[in-house]
């Protein structure tokens, strides 16, 4: 297993992480024996990241990894899990919280902790001015907490404020080839490298959707290339090739998927494609533009939008429910754009102004298609849910 240092305290990572969030199932429950197995099988291979969350499994993502951690284990790994912003409402919230992680978890100190899912930055001044930063360093300075971090799901924009208020140990990401344009972006990747702050690679599958939901003539293009490489060792190997990157975590569910990962990862190092190699991932993504409903880059050119819609954020989520058959594009949409943004910034925001559709290079009928996605994605019971999630979250 290779590993990569974290260039802020020195820990040799491996660089593949394993995600505790699709932990191997008996029906509907974690199958808790082969989890335990699958955990000791990732650290004799040399896995030593494992992340989970407080949420994940209602909670029994935590447990398992606690008991599979016990007996010695510990002390081998490090462990990285999260403290869900929607249920803080006060300082006391996060200190229960806590205590409830290292209980399950059957330690005294958490390794890597992450505020959770942070979309804006408005999420995160929430927190800080509950206390909740301050009351962080304390717990680093005692020990319990090690490195103070984020995951995030949300726009270029609010990445990078997130970046610069505050001075992160780490923080976590979706990345993969064909988010490079998405979310954080690769320009925000970038920005976490110069400033120092290690990079934690969540989603590089896309959740299994750059595996079993690739059009055809993609699998194809893959295979022409390299017929002996997988789909997922292409998806994973193109991440790896960032240098920036520290960890790539996997939801690795059943002992096929770990065997075939910890392989991948033996020989993985940044900078080791091909120039013929980095033109396939380019005509793959050619293709897959092709193939979109809608011909968004991502370049955001079309941005700001005066009235807040996140033009590029709403493409990618319609794009994804025909491009990907994505059967989670509808809520990724609710979630992203309207539910949990401290603005919202969804497709029925468009006042017909025009402004973006002049500095489009794809010359795309920017409001024709934002009309589409308002009639798809938010129908007569939209807004009075969002109402209620955002009142649920403690979104303001």
């Amino acid at each position: 297993m290779l590993t990569r240092t974290n260039q802020k305290n020195g820990d040799e990572l491996s660089i593949l992480g394993f995600g505790c969030m699709r932990l191997p199932k008996n029906g509907r429950e974690i199958d808790e024996q082969r989890s335990i197995e699958m955990i000791h099988d990732a650290i004799k291979n040399g896995v030593n990241y494992f992340d989970t969350a407080y949420v994940y499994n209602n909670g029994r993502s935590e447990s398992v990894l606690g008991a599979a951690l016990a007996g010695g284990w510990r002390e081998k790994v490090k462990i990285a899990t999260k403290l869900p912003p929607f249920m803080v409402k006060t300082l006391a919230n996060a200190k229960k919280i806590m205590n409830t992680q290292l209980s399950r978890l059957q330690t005294d100190s958490i390794d890597y902790y992450l505020l959770h899912m942070l979309t804006d930055i408005s999420m995160y001044e929430r927190l800080a001015s509950l206390g909740v930063m301050e009351w962080l360093e304390e717990m680093k300075k005692t020990g319990i907490v090690k490195n103070i971090g984020f995951s995030f799901h949300g726009g270029k924009k609010d990445f990078e404020l997130i970046l610069k208020a505050y001075p992160w140990d780490f923080c976590q990401i979706q990345y993969n080839y064909m988010d490079e344009n998405n979310q954080a972006t690769k320009d925000g990747l970038l920005l976490a490298a110069e400033m120092g702050i290690p990079v934690i690679v969540m989603e590089p599958l896309r959740g299994g959707k750059l595996v079993t939901h690739l059009p055809e003539s993609v699998i194809k293009e893959f295979a022409s290339q390299k017929p002996e490489k997988s789909p997922v060792e292409w998806a994973l190997r193109w991440v790896w090739n960032h240098p920036q990157v520290n960890v790539v975590l996997s939801g690795m569910s059943d002992e096929t998927q770990l065997k075939d990962n910890i392989r991948i990862a033996s020989d993985s190092t940044a900078n080791s494609l091909t120039e013929d190699e980095l033109k396939v991932f380019e005509q793959v993504k050619t293709v897959m533009l092709e193939k979109t409903k809608i011909p968004c880059t991502g370049c955001g050119y079309c941005m700001p939008c005066p009235f807040g819609v996140d033009i590029p954020g709403c493409f990618s989520c319609y794009n994804d429910k025909y491009l990907m058959n994505d059967k989670s594009a509808r809520f990724r949409y609710f979630q992203i754009m309207g539910s949990l943004s401290h603005i919202p910034a969804v497709a029925s925001q468009c006042h017909g102004c025009g402004k973006c559709e002049s500095h489009c290079p794809q010359k795309i009928e920017i409001r024709k298609q934002l009309k589409t996605i308002t009639r798809e994605f938010e129908g007569p019971l939209y807004r009075p849910i969002v109402t209620v999630v955002r009142k649920v979250m403690r979104v303001k």
